[in-house]
């Protein structure tokens, strides 16, 4: 297999996202894409936390699983708000995700990002022929783009990080 990107798309509106997921579908359904797995972050203004969802699709052997999506969402948009209590045990796997590629820089900028009022695709692809996606998510003006390249090694890291869990 390729290497394996974990890819951040935000925009500026709570449904951008999920918008933008139908046209991954179709562009994974064309072989543009292979995708692995993906989820969205939806966050209504006046909302105290998102709302996340699993794509359907993209459950099979390559999936990473609703865990990994749940962790990652965790530690991004709810693990803050729980303070010291979960401290030692959130350092231990923020510890783990920076040996699988998802550093603190990655985590803070996408926190920092996905606020109230607007909306994240999260996706883990590889295979990627690039001018096709941009073209394709043109014109759904994702607001910005934020990626971590995995390594095959990193993304069994990450997979073992979130079994384990």
């Amino acid at each position: 297999m390729a290497q394996a990107t974990l890819t951040v798309w935000k925009f500026n509106d709570p449904d951008g996202a999920e918008r933008a997921s139908q046209t991954l579908q179709t562009l994974a359904t064309e072989g543009v894409i292979t995708l692995h797995d993906a989820a969205t972050v939806s966050w209504e203004v006046g909302k105290k936390k998102p709302k996340t969802r699993q794509l359907a699709s993209t459950t099979g052997a390559g999936a990473l699983g609703g865990g990994f999506w749940g962790l990652l969402f965790g530690l991004i948009f709810f693990v803050p708000l729980l303070g010291a209590a979960l401290g030692a045990a959130t350092g231990a796997l923020a510890g783990s995700l920076s040996d699988a590629g998802i550093d603190d820089r990655f985590i803070n900028r996408v926190r920092d990002q996905v606020t109230p009022g607007t909306s994240a695709l999260f996706v883990m692809t590889s295979d990627v022929v690039v001018d096709k996606v941009k073209d394709a998510f043109a014109g759904h003006a994702p607001d910005d783009l934020i990626f971590t390249n995995l390594s095959d090694d990193q993304e069994a890291a990450l997979r073992d990080v979130f079994a384990a869990a």
